[in-house]
């Protein structure tokens, strides 16, 4: 085992492990589901606030979109639980400076996964709804299926919520060197590509949405240049510091 590293766990003893934090996540989840439950007829008013009605066009449907939006709230409310046990999965193999920022980098996930999601809740979903609803003109009335304006709040607010760890995740990546600011530059031009890609897979077939998640995600791409940036240059600062303050073990005559 190395000296660094908190353990090296058996292959085996790896699969128990996850199973035990997808049990535990799971858990979470349905939790907060089933509680959500109750006041999924309040939420899906809320959701629904951007556009005048929303229609059900089959007897289950509204049932069914009701357990759905259950499951979302329970998946968001549930969300700092899902990343701590995402990172204790991983902690046994990291090293133990690593180690020190995984609290922190829980911390900052949430809070990034969180803004993501009420980004886009409050400000893209009624900028796009008011965007798109104008092509009707005046002979064409929106109706709106329930399970589809569900489908498509919460393929945006998701696609938001996800995108927006890129600068938590590129830190991380930074500070155990596996990402450099300057690789991150120079891959800037295959990351446009990766953005429209993902833009087109995470949100609904339309180009304002599309867009909508896009610009976001490179302006989060150059954010995370930048961290990664300064993060190099504070652990290139802390090396140099401990390479200074290291004794010489050939005028120490207590060393080694």
């Amino acid at each position: 085992m190395s000296p660094d590293k908190l353990s090296d766990m058996p292959f085996l003893d790896h699969l128990e492990e996850l199973r035990i934090r997808l049990i535990k996540s799971i858990s979470a989840v349905l939790i907060f589901a089933i509680a959500a439950f109750v006041f999924s007829e309040q939420i899906m008013n809320f959701l629904a606030s951007p556009v005048d009605k929303v229609y059900f066009m089959a007897p289950t449907e509204a049932f069914m979109v009701q357990i759905k939006i259950s499951l979302l709230v329970g998946v968001l409310a549930a969300a700092p639980i899902l990343i701590y046990q995402l990172w204790m999965f991983v902690l046994p193999g990291l090293y133990e400076k690593e180690v020190k920022v995984v609290f922190p980098i829980v911390i900052a996930s949430t809070i990034f996964f969180y803004g993501g999601g009420a980004f886009c809740l409050f400000y893209v979903i009624p900028i796009a709804l008011n965007f798109l609803m104008k092509f009707g003109g005046d002979n064409l009335e929106p109706l709106i299926s329930v399970s589809e304006y569900f489908v498509f709040v919460t393929r945006m607010v998701l696609a938001f919520a996800i995108v927006f760890e890129l600068p938590v995740v590129s830190y991380f990546l930074g500070r155990v060197g596996i990402l450099s600011s300057r690789m991150l530059g120079k891959g800037r031009r295959y990351a446009v590509v990766i953005i429209l890609v993902l833009s087109a897979v995470l949100t609904p077939p339309d180009i304002f949405s599309q867009f909508a998640l896009g610009v976001p995600l490179y302006f989060l791409y150059e954010l995370s240049i930048l961290i990664v940036f300064l993060t190099g240059k504070r652990e290139k600062r802390r090396e140099e510091s401990d390479e200074h303050d290291k004794p010489d073990s050939d005028q120490d005559p207590y060393a080694g």
